[in-house]
């Protein structure tokens, strides 16, 4: 596994990554490659890299698993701002170092997601035609779920607020970044937090099972309008071309 930072031409700040490699890896072949992007609140290290990462590079590929724009290693400040718009222009600028490399084959590109990322990589290939084929694992609508849930199905009176922080962060106040998950397995069952899907990422993301430096589970609140107002499957019916497994 090699660790590389990298900026494209029309990127402001560097993206970290992690290359792994398969088994024999000779830089002078040829390997069908995979972009692998990590959760909503993770880090390259975590499931993009350690679990499906890892797999696909032991079945032959190369993977390069990398930190989104404002979080993990990756550039951009303010830190913690999940814009989906970015998060899909990532993968695009992650391929366009990709196939510098002389190691990969450029016919024969791939991604593949995992929740928030799972999203993102199928919204990627609707436009991104260098994307040959694209997996998405448990993938999930960010702005269904930040419509939805994360407004508790008030999605104007959350943009409001989001406006109104934002205003105050200008002018030089603090900072508002939400976190996402309880801080521990312990404090998730004393506060009736026990939920499935919450309490099974506090016990992967918060635990030594899973949890990574870069890892924050964290949101910048003012920095979210964009997710209210973006849909991972809009036009899927008219531009998805490419093989697509859920």
């Amino acid at each position: 596994m090699e660790k590389v930072n990298f900026r494209n031409a029309d990127m402001a700040w560097d993206i970290s990554a992690l290359i792994l490699h398969p088994p024999g890896f000779d830089k002078a072949g040829s390997y069908p490659t995979i972009v692998s992007v990590h959760p909503f609140g993770s880090c390259k290290e975590q499931t993009s890299s350690a679990v499906y990462g890892k797999a696909l590079a032991e079945a032959g590929y190369v993977v390069i698993a990398y930190d989104a724009s404002y979080q993990g290693d990756s550039g951009g400040s303010p830190r913690w701002i999940e814009d989906p718009t970015q998060r899909v222009e990532d993968i695009s600028h992650v391929i366009d170092y990709a196939v510098t490399l002389p190691y990969v084959d450029a016919d024969r590109i791939g991604v593949i997601g995992v929740c928030g990322g799972g999203a993102y990589v199928l919204n990627a290939t609707m436009t991104e035609k260098r994307i040959k084929a694209v997996v998405g694992i448990t993938p999930v609508n960010l702005g269904r779920l930040f419509r939805e849930a994360f407004t508790e199905f008030n999605p104007i009176g959350a943009l409001e607020a989001m406006a109104a922080q934002r205003t105050i962060e200008a002018r030089g106040g603090e900072l508002q970044v939400n976190e996402l998950l309880p801080p521990s397995i312990e404090f998730a069952k004393d506060n009736g937090l026990t939920e499935r899907d919450v309490f099974e990422a506090t016990d992967y993301y918060k635990t030594p099972r899973g949890q990574q430096p870069g890892g924050a589970t964290r949101m910048l609140f003012s920095h979210a309008q964009n997710t209210l107002g973006w849909d991972a499957f809009g036009f899927a019916e008219l531009l998805m071309t490419q093989p697509m497994m859920v």
